[in-house]
């Protein structure tokens, strides 16, 4: 199958298009149609070269398409169906078993190996002499085609909006399923939200899903926080106007129950310990670069039986926890078509600064029709 995709070249790089080639699917593979991309800060990081990810590489991994043809060994899906992607997990390990996917034995591979996990590649470029990297989190979705795994495709209903649907693969999903998943937030307990991005703004609807008592959204952003406040916060807290932990104090004079952190700023996970309550959770979702230190009091922990966790894709089974915030959706409950702007697949660049500038919550490409 022939594709056109927006490759990253080198560190830090503007993003290029170039045909592709892609082989027909494997027996656990899936190939995909795109219609539609979310772009998340994760392909940014890789685009950065935070993480150590191969380059040139086809990133994206927040894909909505059509099937276009199976491997052999899919009963799940087939060609026609609507699908959105999420991670891809290897099914087989303990944690795989046990319904803990998010944290595969083999996670790094699958989602930042920039190959299948025997190192192929399905992926080859129109020059064979510059090699391309694909199956970014087994899709490499900033392509009009992409090869997916069947661990990482969520079929869904045909009657909804498959360009809008894309961003519930990773960001919406995380935000979402920490809530809801992760942390199991009670009625009437507190949480205090720190950051209100696309996986931040996730976590205040999902807040107001399990009618938490007290949320309090945290972001530097005016034109967030009025969104925040809109979508369910009870509280919002401009960092750059106030004394951040002074005001999280004045609304949860108590600690609160439980402090979700989605900015990965290193001084952030030591400031969510200290506005805990006793027995209190301060969660961590947003992915720093590797190396980066994040020093905590450890009598504020001891003492009062704090602690602290790290949550990767909220918890979340896509197969199960997709459908049911598409459910919420349906119901009023989880409007996150609010977040979102659209853009062409060709204005990739423009939907990134519009991105970092605070300018759009959450940027989705539109990279084919939906029929």
């Amino acid at each position: 199958m022939r594709a056109y995709a927006a490759v990253v070249d080198k560190k830090g790089g503007r993003f290029r298009f170039q045909d592709l080639q892609l082989e027909d699917p494997r027996p656990t593979e899936v190939l995909v149609r795109m219609v539609s991309c979310g772009i998340c800060q994760t392909d940014l990081h890789v685009r950065d070269q935070d993480y150590p990810v191969p380059l040139p590489l086809v990133l994206g991994h927040e894909g909505a398409g059509v099937v276009e043809a199976v491997g052999s060994g899919v009963g799940s899906v087939k060609p026609g169906d609507h699908v959105v992607m999420s991670y891809p997990s290897c099914q087989d390990c303990r944690f795989c078993r046990s319904g803990r996917n998010a944290y595969c034995e083999h996670s790094f591979e699958l989602c930042f190996g920039a190959a299948r996990l025997d190192g192929s590649q399905g992926v080859r470029g129109s020059d064979d002499a510059r090699p391309v990297h694909g199956h970014f989190f087994a899709q490499s979705s900033f392509s009009t085609y992409a090869l997916a795994d069947v661990s990482n495709v969520v079929k869904v209903s045909d009657d909804l909006l498959l360009e809008s649907l894309a961003p519930l693969g990773c960001g919406f999903q995380t935000g979402a399923g920490a809530v809801l998943k992760a942390l199991k937030v009670e009625a009437g307990t507190s949480l205090a939200i720190i950051g209100t991005g696309s996986v931040g703004l996730a976590a205040v609807m999902a807040a107001r899903i399990a009618a938490a008592g007290v949320i309090a959204a945290v972001d530097v952003t005016a034109g967030r926080l009025a969104l925040a406040r809109d979508l369910g916060a009870t509280h919002t807290i401009n960092a750059r106007e106030e004394d951040l932990e002074e005001r999280l104090r004045e609304v949860a004079p108590r600690g609160f129950d439980y402090v979700l952190e989605v900015t990965a700023k290193p001084e952030m996970p030591a400031l969510a310990v200290r506005v805990l309550a006793p027995l209190g959770v301060a969660a961590l979702v947003g992915g720093a670069p590797k190396g980066v230190a994040a020093p905590i009091d450890l009598d504020t922990l001891l003492n009062g039986g704090r602690s602290v966790r790290g949550i990767v894709q909220g918890d979340a089974v896509p197969q199960l926890f997709i459908p049911e915030l598409i459910e919420h959706h349906r119901a009023g409950r989880f409007p996150f078509d609010r977040l979102l702007s659209f853009y062409d697949f060709q204005d990739i660049e423009t939907a990134i600064a519009d991105m970092q500038a605070g300018e759009v919550v959450k940027p989705v490409l539109r990279i084919g029709a939906e029929r």
